[in-house]
């Protein structure tokens, strides 16, 4: 059988599953199955691609013995890591490691340009400029990943803001366009690799620009920036792709570019902005004293007074944000939504598109819980139905709850689509303490008149309200 032949057919097969493990992965019910097919059809590319170490359409004999065992250690190093880092990672830490595994993918594209191109392969102008093209997305995918993960993660704290920074943006990608003009313009004359200094400082501004795009966004924004980098990242495979006339990766880079840019737009969407808003907008450095003074008062609650209120209510709409992942409450979460359903109370989720730091965030958290998806709603199903609420119990959310994004126009986040908490009989605020967002604005809701206060860590309140319908008999 034609080696050839296996290759291109385990490439179709891969690009199959990964289309197939995709579209599975579009209904939580079908995700994790999904998942399963598609990182099959990934180790089905991988296989396949490792037929070229022993000349199959690869490099020389003379150099088979050294292309497999870097093969091997590279391998060896990659699935121990993430196997590692996947098993033990929290659920706090997923939008991290997502942040991370965006960049890898996108460093990777701009490693094989750099390969191919100062190699001793030839190529024609087309393959040049989409390499470099491929190189450009790829090195700001990776530099902007790992500065959205290191906001993640709290080791950069604040925006890093200073006057005339997107004058100095464009002046650096102008900078990073002319380099790249200059290679492919080069090098298709002369028909040689481009000069290995030139290529050198290609990528250093490439990766300044990832950083300097990224470090003025603000965490509120975070969830869109980590979906335009998985975008950027299937957009620079996909290139890649093209210049090695290898069809998986030009698939799934395709497939991976058009579902982020589809998810990119929507999370932008959800937020009523666009993208070159959330990019250049420099969210959060509106005046937030300057909007006016809120009127009434933070009214505290004990955690106990607020689960029997929700015992004998008729019906509950529950909104989970980031607080509840940080306590990793998940599970007590759900243990008392069992417990009120058990005696007769309507209970359901209500997901906010950007609640968390990533997309899909709080569904991955409730999944994890074993919440039944049929109770998961997103905001568009569930939105009507706080009119008619008894009682909402806001955990750990406060920008997608904040009536300001309605009613304040001065507001940085007016405009923005958010869940009618406040619309419900009696609204429950679980919450650490009484600082803001991470957008930085003051929540109307908690000064509301049917709003209570119960504060603490919000696996400690979930516990203390267990406990108290328990009590009940």
């Amino acid at each position: 059988m034609n080696p050839e032949w296996i290759i291109q057919t385990s490439y179709f097969t891969a690009a199959v599953l990964l289309i197939y493990g995709l579209k599975r992965m579009s209904s939580p019910v079908t995700a994790r199955r999904g998942i399963i097919v598609a990182g099959i059809g990934m180790l089905i590319a991988v296989l396949a691609s490792l037929l070229y170490i022993f000349h199959v359409g690869g490099p020389a004999k003379s150099h088979l013995a050294v292309n497999a065992t870097l093969t091997v250690v590279a391998l060896a190093i990659g699935f121990r890591w993430a196997w590692r880092t996947g098993k033990r990672v929290a659920i706090t830490a997923m939008p991290q490691m997502v942040a991370l595994y965006n960049g890898m993918g996108g460093g990777a594209a701009a490693a094989i340009a750099a390969v191919e191109l100062l190699g001793s392969r030839g190529h024609t102008t087309i393959e040049i400029a989409t390499a470099f093209s491929g190189a450009l997305i790829g090195s700001v995918s990776l530099s902007g990943s790992l500065i959205a993960w290191a906001k993640l993660d709290d080791r950069i704290r604040k925006p890093w803001r200073v006057p005339g920074q997107q004058a100095m943006n464009m002046l650096v990608l102008l900078a990073t366009l002319a380099c790249g003009y200059h290679i492919v313009s080069s090098s298709a004359l002369a028909h040689t690799a481009p000069e290995p200094w030139l290529t050198f400082l290609f990528f250093v501004a490439a990766l300044a620009l990832g950083v300097l795009i990224t470090v003025p966004i603000g965490g509120a924004d975070m969830p869109v920036a980590i979906s335009l980098y998985n975008a950027l990242t299937g957009l620079a495979v996909g290139l890649e792709g093209y210049v090695l006339q290898n069809p998986a990766l030009m698939i799934a880079g395709t497939v991976v570019g058009s579902a982020g840019t589809l998810l990119t737009l929507l999370m932008a969407r959800a937020m009523n902005r666009s993208l070159g808003n959330v990019l250049f907008s420099n969210f959060g450095d509106a005046d937030i004293e300057g909007q006016g003074a809120i009127e009434g008062r933070l009214k505290p609650a004990e955690a106990s007074d607020a689960a029997v209120t929700m015992r004998y209510a008729g019906k509950v709409i529950i909104v989970p944000g980031f607080g509840l992942a940080a306590a990793q409450a998940q599970q007590k979460l759900y243990e008392f939504v069992k417990l009120i359903q058990a005696a007769g109370v309507d209970a359901k989720f209500a997901i906010h598109p950007v609640a968390g730091r990533m997309p899909g965030h709080m569904d991955v958290l409730l999944a994890e819980a074993g919440v039944p998806y049929d109770i998961i709603h997103e905001l568009d199903e569930i939105n009507d139905a706080f009119s008619s609420a008894d009682i909402a119990l806001v955990i750990g959310a406060n920008d997608v709850v904040n009536p300001a994004a309605r009613t304040n126009k001065s507001s940085p986040i007016y405009g923005m689509p958010i869940l009618n908490a406040d619309r419900a009989h009696q609204v429950y605020v679980v919450k650490r303490g009484r600082g803001k967002g991470y957008a930085g604005v003051e929540n109307e809701l908690f000064y509301a008149e049917n709003c209570y206060m119960v504060y603490g860590d919000a696996q400690a309140v979930l516990i203390k309200m267990t406990q108290a319908v328990k009590d009940l008999g």
